[in-house]
Formats: C-alpha cells, sequence, structure tokens
C-alpha cells in the first residue's frame, strides 16, 4: 500500500464506452434510465463487484482481510468515511478508486453548474431551464471521473471555497444579490450526486468544518443567507493522519461524529507484501544501457530494512516509516549498481551488499530519528541496514554448509570487497575459497557473473555478521579473515 508517485491515477483516463443515447429530457425519460442517490448507486455497483469477485480497489496490497471489507462494509452501509493512516499508507489512491463504483455515465441537466439531476433538479437554473422547455430540455452525459471531487485541507481554506459564495462578477452585471443565480458554488455543490474528498481534514480550520455538519447531516448548504436550500446528493470520503488527528490539528467532535465509518489503515504487515509492493511500485531502469537485475536476496533486504524501521525505537512511530522508503531504497540501490556497471564498463548490473551505503541518502530525509546527538541518526539507519543483511543472510544462505566456509579462510585466506570491484574479481573468490562455491551459486540462483557477485558479498557480510569472520573496513573497501 502506498501512494508512490509512479502508481497510476484511479480515475479512468479515457471512457470505456460512448455516452448513452438521449439527449434531451423527454428521450431521457423514455429510456430505460432511472435515477439513485449516490450512494444507493455505489452500493449497487459495489454488490455486483463482489459477487462477481473483482476488487474494490486495483493495486492496494495488504488491505484485504482489514481495510477494504471495512470500507465495504461502510458503503453498503450508506456511511461517509473517514480513512485514518500515517503518510504512505494508499489512502488518497484508495479514495481516487470509488469514483469506480459510479456508474460510468450520468445525465445531467446541460450548462448545470452542480450536475443537476434532470427528474429532481435542485438549483435555480435547472428548474427555470426545465420550465421554460419541458421535455426539449437539453441533458449533458457526464463520465464518471467528472463526478469526484478533491480538496487538500490547508489552513487558508475558506467556506467560499468549500460551500460558495456571491459572486460579485454576476452582481455587477445586474442582477440582486437576493438573486440565487448570484451563487458562485463551492467544490461540495459542484461535486453534486458525486464523491467529494477531504484530504487531511484535521488541517481544516474549525470554523470551516462548521460549514461541513449540514452536509452531513441534512445534506444542504445554505450560503451567505439566501434563502436558498440545496439538498445536495454526495458521498463524503476523509483522510487524516493520526498524528495530526491527536496533536496539530483536530476534526470537531459534531464533525467526527457525523461521518458514519472511521477506517484505519496500516503499513504492511510482513516481508512479502513489502516486496510485491515494491515491485509493483519502483521505476523500472530500462534504458541505462545495461541489463539491471535485483536478486530477491537484496530486494528483501531493502523490505526489511523499512519493517526493522517500524520496530524501531530510534524512529519516530507518529511519524510513520512510509513503503515509500522500501521503493526509494530499492530505486537508488539499482542506481548504485547501475553507476557501478557503467564504470566498470560490465553489461549488467547487480546490487550487491556493498552498495546498500547509498541508501543513507534515500533513507535519512524519509525517517523521522529521534536522536539527541548530532550524527547518531548515521548510526541509526547503519544499525537497521545490518540487521536487514543479518535476518535476510539467516533465511536465505543454506547454513549447514557455512562450516566448511568459514574452514576455507583458516590458512590465512584474505578476500576483498567493494564497489570498486569488478565480477571477475568476485568469481576468483570461488576459487580462493572453493567451499564458497555451492553455497554461492545456489543463492546466485545462476552462474551469471553480477549475480555471483552479490551472492558472495552476501555471504561474506553473513559470516561476519553471525562473528565467524572479521572484517576490516576502509571507506567503501573491506577486507574479510578469519577470526584470530
Amino acid at each position: 500500500m502506498t501512494d508512490s508517485p509512479h502508481a497510476p491515477h484511479a480515475l479512468e483516463p479515457e471512457p470505456a464506452s460512448p455516452p448513452p443515447s438521449p439527449r434531451t429530457l423527454g428521450e431521457l425519460r423514455a429510456s430505460s434510465w432511472h435515477s439513485l442517490p449516490v450512494k444507493q448507486e455505489m452500493r449497487k455497483n459495489l454488490l455486483a463487484r463482489i459477487g462477481e469477485g473483482r476488487p474494490i480497489v486495483e493495486g492496494v496490497l495488504g488491505y484485504d482481510d482489514t481495510v477494504l471489507p471495512a470500507i465495504e462494509q461502510a458503503i453498503i452501509a450508506g456511511h461517509d468515511i473517514i480513512l485514518l493512516g500515517e503518510r504512505g499508507q494508499a489512502k488518497s489512491r484508495i479514495i481516487r478508486s470509488l469514483v469506480n463504483l459510479l456508474d460510468e455515465w450520468s445525465p445531467t441537466i446541460a450548462g448545470s453548474e452542480i450536475n443537476d439531476d434532470p427528474f429532481a433538479p435542485v438549483s435555480r437554473y435547472a428548474r427555470d431551464l426545465i420550465a421554460e422547455h419541458r421535455d426539449d430540455t437539453h441533458i449533458r452525459w457526464v463520465h464518471r471521473s467528472e463526478r469526484y471531487g478533491e480538496k487538500l485541507a490547508t489552513p487558508d481554506t475558506s467556506i467560499a471555497d468549500i460551500i460558495g459564495e456571491v459572486d460579485p462578477i454576476k452582481v455587477a452585471e445586474g442582477r440582486y444579490l437576493s438573486d440565487e443565480l448570484t451563487i458562485h458554488y463551492g467544490l461540495v455543490p459542484r461535486t453534486n450526486r458525486g464523491i467529494f474528498a477531504i484530504n487531511e481534514l484535521p488541517d481544516l480550520a474549525e470554523r470551516i468544518q462548521v460549514g461541513l455538519l449540514d452536509v452531513l447531516e441534512e445534506r444542504d448548504v445554505q450560503i451567505r443567507g439566501h434563502k436558498v436550500r440545496l439538498p445536495l446528493d454526495v458521498m463524503l470520503v476523509a483522510s487524516a493522519n493520526p498524528e495530526d488527528y491527536t496533536n496539530r490539528g483536530r476534526i470537531i467532535t459534531p464533525l467526527k461524529d457525523r461521518f458514519g465509518a472511521r477506517v484505519r489503515t496500516h503499513y504492511p504487515l510482513d516481508v512479502d507484501t513489502e516486496l510485491t509492493i515494491i515491485n509493483q511500485e519502483a521505476a523500472r531502469l530500462d534504458d541505462v544501457g545495461v541489463r539491471v537485475e535485483v536478486p530477491p536476496f537484496m530486494a528483501e533486504i531493502v523490505a526489511r530494512i523499512s519493517q526493522a524501521a517500524r520496530r524501531s525505537p530510534r524512529v519516530s512511530q507518529r511519524s510513520g516509516v512510509s513503503v515509500r522508503l522500501s521503493v526509494a531504497n530499492y530505486e537508488t540501490l539499482a542506481a548504485a549498481a547501475v553507476r557501478r556497471a557503467v564504470r566498470q564498463g560490465e553489461h549488467e548490473a547487480v546490487p550487491r551488499v556493498s552498495d546498500l551505503d547509498s541508501l543513507l541518502s534515500s533513507t535519512l530525509g524519509k525517517l523521522e530519528i529521534e536522536s539527541l546527538e548530532e550524527g547518531e541518526d548515521e548510526e541509526i539507519v547503519d544499525k537497521l541496514v545490518k540487521a536487514a543483511v543479518l535476518q535476510t543472510f539467516r533465511e536465505s544462505c543454506p547454513t549447514e554448509q557455512l562450516g566448511q566456509v568459514v574452514g576455507g579462510f583458516e590458512d590465512g585466506k584474505i578476500v576483498h570487497a567493494g564497489p570498486d570491484l569488478s565480477s571477475a574479481d568476485y568469481i576468483a573468490v570461488l576459487d580462493t575459497v572453493p567451499a564458497m562455491r555451492q553455497p554461492v551459486l545456489a543463492m546466485a540462483g545462476s552462474e551469471s557473473p553480477g549475480a555471483v557477485a552479490s551472492a558472495v558479498e552476501l555471504v561474506l557480510e553473513g559470516l561476519h555478521l553471525t562473528k565467524r569472520l572479521n572484517k576490516d573496513a576502509a571507506g567503501p573497501r573491506a577486507t574479510y579473515r578469519a577470526r584470530a
């Protein structure tokens, strides 16, 4: 689950089918179309999806047994929803995906600013137009992507933005202030018969939150003292970060009470889910002139770094450790391998343990380290990386052969490692320490020089972290030897 910048937008870029044929109110009456409130429309389409075994949201992983059932139940119950979770938990993607539960095409009165239902118009403009033209009133078919509105809550958001305001230009054109047609509608009325989303709801000023009370309860809006009530048909969905929810901002109690469902999102609960998200979201380096191949154990190390950070007492869990960290680290690791391969004139780029030093830049920007001393943040990241390497080594390497590998160093053999060494240098290690050949090739999965080099480094580093080999490090270079 992630709000990755590489994620496809949930709203359909192109209609899957052309709009229906009716073009006037009379033709619409004669057709089979009938009006449904937006929540009933979403319920109908959701139940159809469930019956067909189709997911409510595409591309969101790890929520099948937790978050998505709660959202489905809320929609079936006809509830407005608030998604509560830390950054990078796919809240925005889930919200935007809900638009796919709307009918693909919906008719509205042509020229209406608030998507008036042709059979139950609520705006003065639409009512007057139908009174004048009756069955000859023109209608327009609106694609479901146009029935979605979204606002990022910021402290400067006004009631005019959300609900509406008197338009001074229309007044200057000669209309009276009391004329309903002087109103410039805000985002909520313009999303009538659709879904309106507010991201980071606690950042919305409390006086502005009050303006949403009628929308959620009475389903109408009142604008600037006008004696006009618009019975809107809106599905309201909001997102909030728990840190903002409790400290920086708050949702006023009456508004919180009006949301029918509060759904808690979460980060991936296991390494496999994290790995699947990484493979789905990470950018592919297909145009760099070399073949990029990330071994499964190196991808696993990246995933375990994030998992370890979410358990670390030295990392702020209030801020959260987003899946974006895993994606950024994976991309940085691949980039480090490409840089090395190009400099050495190799045709394949395979990340190694020595490339993990490059993750410092992509990690520190996404973690809130709880440290009192300058420079300690780098030490904390180093410990997270080593913990991930150790756990991956223990689960990936055939331990029954490690005794022979350690024994191969007892006659004084020394093995060098580092990002400046070529893959051929690591192939030679297998001749220097023959006992490494079988476990290394088993882990590499092939005899590709790049994959072998990567597996050699993991075996060496794993033996060091399990205190079976000594390691002398000087900058990026390292030397492995038998323990004294």
